[in-house]
């Protein structure tokens, strides 16, 4: 087999760790090394990838804590761009992350609002509900799942919160601010919350939120080996089968591994979901439970280039694509929308598909076509009347009724917002056509509602209009 220079000292590395003396208790440690070369994986039929998005700007930072975007979120615009990479009968998720435990009831006020914005306009929504508890909360196992149950009932309710992973990362111990692991009794934490979220998800019927936990691609083979074996002690049979999926964050030359050559990082993803399938027999998930690609991006930044992001892009997804079906990968997601800092020399504020200013990079318009032409087609389930979320914040709505009219007559478009909530139109912001087969147009109309929030409308046109 013909491995890349950057795999083969991927591989030295572990086995060296592999290799060295262990005491009698760590004899039983499991080492996942995974596959190398996406020709030796079996290819298998599978179904089409439900792609998504991370939203947010703030991203957790590893060594620096927690660095502020440069420029604030704007809502209107971060929508927008959001409306641009969904594909129309496409089903596009977004994952709300950084949703803290130690931010309170203003932090649930805060993403139930989310929640109930981004619904309203036509997507989907999962929780990342992280541990990261304060210091008064850390440990206390009783209050957090106490907690992922108010969550459950609160944003279950919304018929399109269609996840909740329990927690995030807590194989990594070392960065706080990005993952949950140097917490107390976070492994714990990881198990009783997906247990609870479950039963909570069960007692109140409510059967489009599907519970998950992640794991990040890669820490130390002895770490590795002891979190694995947490989840078998810990969790058990009852642990399983609350599972209705699992989570794969993986960063190919930045995180793990550090680098890559151009156009390897598919390679590293196979390694990712190979290693992923080996340590989750390790408690007995089963091969039936799905993977979602949680997280998974390329940065640009200093000696990143655009070019250099789009052709890890095209690598990573392009191998997820043709093995899809050997990992049972239902999901992606690609981290994130749109960069906090464009001008630092830290890259790990850049992984966005759009500078800070909103303006796209190169990817952005690559990851649309992904989404347009190899995405998940499906019937959206209907909006939430009233927000759907038990306590959302005053003022947030269900989508309102409102439908595009839009022909063709004597060669002119006639388009109109029409419907028994036109009332609350204020004014229509941006209308833009897209060419179909066969000579049809889409119309898309964004409108401005008088509370603040857009909408777009959507209509096909048939005939040649000027």
């Amino acid at each position: 087999m013909q491995l890349r220079r950057p795999l083969i000292l991927l591989l030295s590395a572990l086995l060296l760790a592999v290799a060295a003396p262990r005491s009698a208790a760590q004899s039983d440690d499991v080492n996942c090394l995974g596959e190398t070369d996406p020709a030796k994986v079996e290819r298998k039929p599978g179904p089409a990838l439900r792609y998504g998005i991370t939203p947010g700007v703030q991203t957790g930072q590893l060594g620096t804590g927690p660095v502020p975007p440069r420029l604030p979120e704007d809502p209107a615009r971060q929508l927008a761009s959001l409306d641009r990479l969904r594909a129309p009968g496409s089903p596009f998720v977004l994952r709300l992350h950084r949703f803290f435990w130690s931010d309170g009831e203003e932090g649930v006020r805060r993403f139930l609002a989310l929640a109930d914005r981004y619904t309203a306009a036509g997507y989907l929504v999962e929780l990342q509900l992280r541990y990261h508890p304060n210091a008064q909360q850390d440990g206390d196992i009783a209050a957090w799942t106490a907690h992922v149950r108010d969550v459950v009932r609160r944003f279950g309710a919304n018929p399109r919160v269609v996840a909740v992973q329990v927690t995030n990362e807590v194989n990594l111990s070392f960065s706080p601010d990005s993952s949950d692991g140097g917490y107390k009794r976070a492994r714990e934490a990881l198990v009783q919350g997906v247990i609870a979220g479950k039963d909570e998800v069960r007692r109140r019927g409510l059967g489009q939120l599907r519970i998950g936990f992640n794991w990040a691609y890669r820490s130390d083979p002895g770490n590795e080996a002891s979190f694995w074996r947490s989840l078998r002690d810990l969790g058990g049979r009852p642990f399983v089968d609350a599972l209705d999926w699992v989570g794969l964050d993986a960063y190919p030359g930045t995180l793990f591994p550090p680098a890559d050559t151009p156009g390897d990082e598919g390679d590293a993803l196979v390694n990712a979901m190979s290693a992923f399938r080996c340590y989750l027999r390790v408690p007995g998930v089963p091969e039936a439970v799905p993977i979602h690609i949680e997280e998974n991006g390329y940065p640009t930044g200093p000696g990143r280039s655009e070019e250099r992001q789009v052709i890890a892009m095209e690598s990573m997804i392009g191998v997820l694509n043709e093995l899809k079906g050997a990992f049972n990968v239902t999901d992606y997601r690609w981290f994130n929308l749109r960069d906090g800092d464009s001008t630092s020399q830290n890259f790990q504020t850049q992984y966005g598909l759009l500078r800070d200013d909103y303006s796209p990079k190169l990817g952005f318009d690559r990851y649309a076509r992904y989404v347009r032409e190899t995405g998940l087609r499906a019937q959206l389930p209907p909006a939430a009347g009233g927000g759907g979320s038990g306590s959302a914040a005053p003022g947030a709505q269900g989508r309102p009724r409102l439908r595009l009219s839009a022909r063709c007559r004597r060669g002119h478009r006639r388009i109109r917002v029409i419907g028994a909530d036109r009332r609350q139109v204020r004014r229509v912001v941006k209308v833009s056509y897209r060419r179909m087969a066969r000579g049809r147009r889409e119309v898309r109309v964004r409108v401005r509602l008088r509370d603040g929030r857009a909408v777009v409308l959507r209509r096909t046109l048939r005939g040649r209009c000027r």
